[in-house]
């Protein structure tokens, strides 16, 4: 304890010094604005910045990735509240009961429940981190080369079958990013693969020019081609909270952190199912029911507490699998990794040794993060209300434009920029027909070491495949494996027998 005390004030030296609070400023700002905006997720945000950050230092980039990251969180409840429209999916409950308070004439007290049960929640579950992390990677040091192959077959398997519409439809996306991720010359054999004998493409792909062409080019066509552009907005008011508020809204907050962190730190599918869970267990223990606006009532100010805490905290908890295991649970923990790979590092469960004041420096942000975005937030409202006015074809326009810099900037290459815009129309299709883009950025970047690990596991048991199967370790990641794969089709045919009964 005493020694993570002493890590995480280092942590606090770092990022308090006078350039990195500008640059959590900045991305608090940031990713407040692209949270307000609907259909600009952070995803797409981080994946245009990843090139312009390449000559920053990594400590200033991952405190701006990070800011961005959970300023997200706090601003799509604006949108969901003023709205009715998300600016985030996992703020689709906060939509529920927050825009029914809002109609009814109190969006002020909706806002500031968000943004003060975010800012606890944060700050709670960033506690919790701090004292997770270490002992995690501690854990993990026990793996060898043949735990590391199974733990990212778990990476490719939680992701693939979490994200997307099916199953079926993220392992495919796996699938080309796997397929991606060969292009070049083999590490080991010398030999080129997959090339077409294009020059261009004997040191491989650009993990950048991808996730730019998948989540800024993609989204913002998809956007411009499907979307209808967003509704009436509706005003905000004075952000007071009674006593009453109060009372109610304490209790929800820390259900919802009790019951968000926990989701975080598993490849549970994100946000998304906490919110959810949050808001039943709201309804279910309210004494105001007939308050809540699926009973007709004007909006239930713990319909709309839990679930936002209960948001923050997951999003929070999604940092710990990342930096110990080197496992992204959601697409915009695919984009963070792959800006860890932009600076040569990689998370798993060697980073706290080989770059820990970095790991500390990051996790000393959130703390400092969410007591800048709790100042921001609530005297901003009426400034996000704004920035919801900007026409959707000049946003658009801007993110292309945005995006064809950033992928130039890399190399001044015209074949990037070709690739750029392949890989975008390609996303629009995946986007189109339900396949989801984040198992390509985890395919692309753990598939070669992936294809190492097992080279070495066996290299080392002498072509013996049994290796996988009599390490304890590597049978425990076996069990989580099949376990993904096989309790959605139990729980499908337990639905099915439910309802055919």
């Amino acid at each position: 304890m005493s020694d993570t005390l002493l890590a995480l004030a280092g942590g606090f030296a770092a990022a308090l010094s006078p350039g990195n609070l500008l640059w959590a400023l900045a991305g608090c700002l940031v990713g407040t604005a692209i949270g307000v905006l609907p259909g600009v997720g952070p995803a797409l945000t981080l994946a245009m910045l990843l090139p312009l950050t390449a000559k920053v230092e990594p400590a200033s980039a991952l405190i701006l990735f990070a800011g961005i990251y959970y300023g997200a969180m706090f601003g799509g409840s604006t949108t969901s509240i003023l709205m009715n429209t998300p600016g985030e999916s996992s703020t689709m409950v906060t939509a529920l009961e927050g825009n029914a308070m809002a109609r009814s004439g109190r969006a002020g007290p909706a806002l500031a429940t968000a943004a003060i049960g975010s800012f606890l929640a944060g700050t709670l579950a960033t506690v919790a981190l701090s004292l997770v992390a270490p002992a995690a990677a501690r854990f993990a040091l026990r793996f060898g080369p043949a735990e590391y192959f199974m733990l990212m077959v778990l990476a490719f398997t939680t992701v693939s079958a979490v994200l997307g519409a099916s199953a079926l439809r993220g392992f495919t996306s796996l699938l080309i990013g796997l397929a991606l991720g060969l292009v070049g010359i083999d590490a080991t054999s010398g030999q080129t693969r997959y090339t077409l004998g294009i020059p261009d493409l004997y040191d491989g792909i650009d993990v950048v020019v991808v996730a730019v062409g998948l989540f800024a080019v993609a989204e913002t066509l998809y956007g411009a081609l499907y979307l209808q552009p967003a509704g009436e907005i509706g005003r905000a008011g004075s952000v007071v909270m009674s006593r009453a508020d109060w009372r109610r809204s304490l209790p929800a907050w820390l259900r919802g952190t009790a019951i968000g962190f926990p989701f975080g730190l598993i490849p549970a599918g994100g946000a998304e199912i906490p919110t959810f869970l949050s808001y039943a267990a709201e309804k279910r223990l309210s004494a105001h029911k007939a308050e809540f606006s699926s009973e007709g009532g004007p909006g239930a100010i713990e319909g709309v507490a839990g679930p936002e805490a209960a948001n923050n905290a997951a999003v929070t908890a999604t940092l710990a699998p990342l930096l110990t295991l080197g496992i992204p649970v959601s697409s915009t923990t695919a984009i963070l990794l792959a800006a860890f790979q932009n600076y040569q590092l990689q998370p798993g469960p060697t980073l706290l040794q080989t770059s820990g004041p970095l790991v500390w420096t990051l996790i000393a942000s959130l703390y400092i993060g969410n007591v800048m975005l709790l100042v921001l937030n609530l005297p901003l409202v009426g400034l996000w209300v704004r920035v919801l006015r900007i026409p959707a074809p000049l946003l658009q326009g801007g993110i292309l434009v945005f995006a064809t810099l950033g992928a130039w900037s890399l190399r001044q290459s015209w074949f990037d920029l070709l690739l750029l815009l392949l890989i975008g129309l390609l996303g629009l299709a995946m986007r189109r027909f339900g396949f989801p883009a984040a198992p390509v950025i985890v395919g692309m970047i753990l598939g070669p070491m992936a294809e190492k690990q097992l080279r070495n596991a066996l290299s080392i048991s002498q072509g013996d495949w049994s290796v996988f199967l009599t390490r304890p370790l590597c049978l425990a990641l076996l069990a989580v494996v099949l376990a993904v794969l096989l309790l959605p089709l139990w729980q499908r045919r337990a639905r099915r027998r439910v309802v055919s009964e």
